[in-house]
């Protein structure tokens, strides 16, 4: 799929990281800011299994791969529990919804 593609409902909205309510992830439709900074992607793999959800983004050409793994997030995972964990090749993250 496409970036102009929405991403999952479940995954739409304002999410604050789990252990540190500074760090923000934003998910309008097919657009993600993480950190505060647009997710520069080019196309997105959905896959549901076992009650999981998870989003895979990546990039076009080869030659943006290895910087786009290390800078940008790259997967997205709704656990059948609920949880939603954010990650790249450095990092991974849990983030849940802001108390209103």
């Amino acid at each position: 799929m496409r970036r102009d593609e929405p991403l999952p409902q479940q995954m739409q909205g304002r999410w604050m990281a789990a252990d540190d309510q500074l760090s923000e992830l934003v998910v309008d439709g097919g657009q993600i800011t993480c950190f505060g900074t647009a997710v520069n992607y080019d196309h997105k793999i959905i896959v549901a299994e076992d009650g999981a959800l998870t989003v895979s983004l990546g990039v076009d050409e080869d030659s943006r791969l290895d910087d786009f793994q290390r800078e940008n997030i790259i997967g997205l995972v709704m656990t059948p529990e609920g949880r939603f964990l954010v990650y790249n090749v450095r990092f991974g993250l849990e983030f849940v919804r802001p108390i209103p």
